[in-house]
């Protein structure tokens, strides 16, 4: 299982290049939304001011990215090239993102839909370093927290809300980790074909994962990483086109090589007995997914079982002895081992309590079919540059699946897909999903990879053909930088929906940055005063019911009940406090009111925070109407007003809503 001193030296200097590559990246995004708050720009829906200045931020990072290019090719000045790559990544994604929304504090999409939970969650775990749920007190999270803590601490070092730290800390982290996975590529294929991939697929995440920030993160990684697993699981015993071939007899240490024939590499490529190194990597890819997106976690082991299937095959074929698949099972379970440490940071107080038999439900996560998880995605035939992009990149996984180990990785991870795909419609039988259709991005991504690669290798085949013309690279090169400007210019208009609620969305200060009249949300910091002061406990020692739960997207209260059971820990129990709620709206003395809450199975809360109605005091709450889309259906309880006329409790009327404290 040693790696050698070589190897290890270069997967020390890898390391090395990540840790510069990430300070740089965070130093070019912490100076780039600095530089844009400080003057005060229109808004992105009114004016195309802001538009302009992204185009031209693009165009700086474009020619930082070709200054790179080039100084690979001629092999001068690496840390030159190395330094172009990490600002033009980060800047790249820093003024895509960071220059269309430098007029509001919010990030895509504000606060509106599945980002108000995800704002909950980062502003619990700014609150505190401690895992704890997003909405319910005295229960472990059940949603992977390690980008949401990580943010936190972003914001508690800097002193910021959870609300006001997610959008720079959102683009923040995507700018490292395209950095990150530039440093990847470049350990497994070319340096100057890294410059490229790494580019278009930063390009193509910004576009279409961008607005779920934390599994941007996964998307990002994933195609290195699938070279990593292939890398670690295939170990052929002759060369194959790329010098992926074995020149070790089992049980040495590994020897390592490159594409190209130059550079250092993180898969070795002696005998089976090697690829530890690749091991490892997969093994921290799965544990990352795990810590961030449960999804793409599981995907990605699916994707690596199926890797090692096909390992097994080709490695029978190859020797005629099911001997050869010990070391397949064996890699495998240490990937698992790896992964599954990882992933018990932030699962481990989940499962305590749930292998403890806690009380539960069973959840409805899963519950959500659109019409994009009912068909299957074919991004190669959409009439558009990522889908000439995607084209090519199908046609060169054809072409190339049996001679390049790169196409069988992302071939496979593209067959992974589709497969996850099929059960998810499959599973629709059982009356659940596998939410199939999050996965467009991978997959878009993955194409993406594949199509720089047979673009890079099809030009060269084309040129070669005929007859080496001095000026085909110069035309190929031409049309490839305009094709890359025209798609990174038109990723705020692809993002236009996100970037205009951002605008239209109430702020945690209040305000809206479109300069429209804010919504009720402006009210928000007059409740938070006065639940302080009738309360006289910290807001994390606080629990209040509300169908308003964007309010504990601004302010660390727990609540009661959650915006819907599909974001629901299964061990709070959404079902049942939805039926406890409704029960208490038929009680007609506040004695009973006050019985019913001190003899609730789960912690009552302090506080109602109401909407005023005809009748009452209103609540809107949810219910999963799966299979049905929309797959929840909103209604309102009321309860009587004469339930809190009493002195145990504390009526306070701000703006359109109606505070209820209980005082004793």
């Amino acid at each position: 299982m040693t790696i050698g001193v070589a190897p290890a030296r270069r997967t020390a200097s890898a390391v090395g290049e990540i840790v510069a590559g990430v300070l740089v990246a965070v130093v070019v995004a912490t100076v780039g939304l600095y530089a844009f708050s400080l003057v005060q720009w229109p808004a992105f829906n009114s004016s195309n001011v802001t538009r302009a200045i992204t185009t031209l931020g693009q165009v700086v990072a474009a020619a930082l990215f070709a200054a790179s290019i080039y100084l690979y090719r001629v092999h001068k000045w690496p840390w030159i090239a190395r330094l172009s790559a990490w600002i033009g990544l980060s800047g790249f994604v820093t003024v895509t993102l960071g220059m269309p929304l430098a007029a509001t504090k919010l990030y895509l999409f504000g606060i509106s839909v599945d980002q108000e939970f995800r704002t909950e969650y980062l502003t619990r775990l700014t609150d505190s370093a401690s895992l704890r749920d997003m909405t319910y007190a005295d229960i472990p999270p059940f949603y992977p927290a390690g980008w949401f803590w990580l943010g936190g601490r972003v914001g508690n070092i800097l002193g910021m809300d959870g609300w006001e730290v997610f959008k720079p800390y959102a683009i923040g982290l995507l700018a490292v980790t395209s950095v990150v996975s530039f440093v990847l590529w470049k350990a497994l294929i070319r340096s100057d074909w890294a410059v490229a991939v790494s580019a278009v697929t930063t390009a193509l995440v910004v576009a279409h994962a961008s607005p779920e920030a934390y599994s941007a993160v996964i998307v990002l990684l994933f195609a290195p990483a699938l070279i990593l697993a292939w890398g670690a699981l295939h170990r052929p015993v002759t060369p194959d086109s790329e010098g992926a071939g074995a020149t070790t007899p089992a049980g040495m240490n590994a020897t390592f090589s490159r594409s190209d024939g130059k550079n250092g590499t993180f898969i070795p490529t002696g005998g089976r007995a090697g690829g530890w190194g690749a091991v490892l990597g997969t093994g921290l890819f799965l544990g990352l997914a795990a810590t961030f997106y449960t999804l793409y976690l599981g995907l990605a082991a699916f994707t690596v079982v199926l890797m090692a299937l096909f390992a097994a095959v080709l490695a029978y074929r190859e020797r005629k002895s099911w001997n050869v698949l010990v070391p397949i099972v064996i890699k495998v379970a240490a990937i698992a081992v790896i992964s599954g440490v990882i992933a018990a940071t932030v699962w481990l107080p989940y499962l305590i309590d749930f292998l403890r038999g806690a009380p539960s439900t069973s959840g409805t996560a899963l519950h959500y079919l659109p019409e994009a998880g009912a068909t299957l995605p074919f991004p190669m035939f959409e009439f558009s540059l990522s889908g000439a992009l995607c084209l090519i990149g199908t046609v060169w996984v054809a072409v190339r699946f049996s001679s390049s180990r790169r196409a069988q990785a992302l071939g496979i991870g593209v067959v992974s897909i589709y497969l996850w795909t099929l059960l998810s419609m499959a599973a629709t039988a059982a009356g659940t999903t596998l939410l199939s259709f999050r996965l467009e991005a991978v997959l878009i991504v993955l194409l993406g990879s594949a199509g720089v690669f047979g673009f890079l290798e099809g030009s060269h085949a084309i040129y070669q053909a005929i007859n080496e013309p001095p000026k085909f690279r110069i035309a190929a090169v031409v049309v490839a930088a305009i094709g890359a400007m025209a798609y990174a210019q038109n990723i705020p208009q692809v993002l236009q929906t996100e970037i205009t609620v951002a605008y239209s969305d109430t702020d945690g200060d209040g305000t809206r940055a479109d300069m429209r009249p804010p919504s009720a949300v402006s009210y928000y910091r007059e409740v938070d005063t006065a639940l302080a002061e009738q309360t006289q406990r910290p807001r994390d020692e606080t629990v209040v019911l509300t169908a308003d739960t964007s309010f504990l997207s601004y302010y660390p209260y727990f609540g009661f009940q959650g915006l819907t059971s599909h974001y629901a820990n299964p061990l709070a129990q959404f079902d049942q406090r939805a039926q406890a709620i409704e029960q208490w709206t038929e009680l007609e003395t506040p004695d009973q009111l006050i019985d019913a809450l001190d003899t609730s199975q789960w912690r009552a809360p302090d506080a109602f925070l109401f909407r005023r109605g005809a009748d009452g005091y209103t609540l809107r709450l949810a219910e999963d109407v799966y299979p049905n889309d929309p797959n929840v259906r909103r209604y309102t309880v009321t309860f009587p007003e004469s339930l809190f006329d009493d002195p145990r409790f504390t009526v306070t009327d701000i703006g359109p809503f109606a505070l209820v404290v209980r005082t004793t």
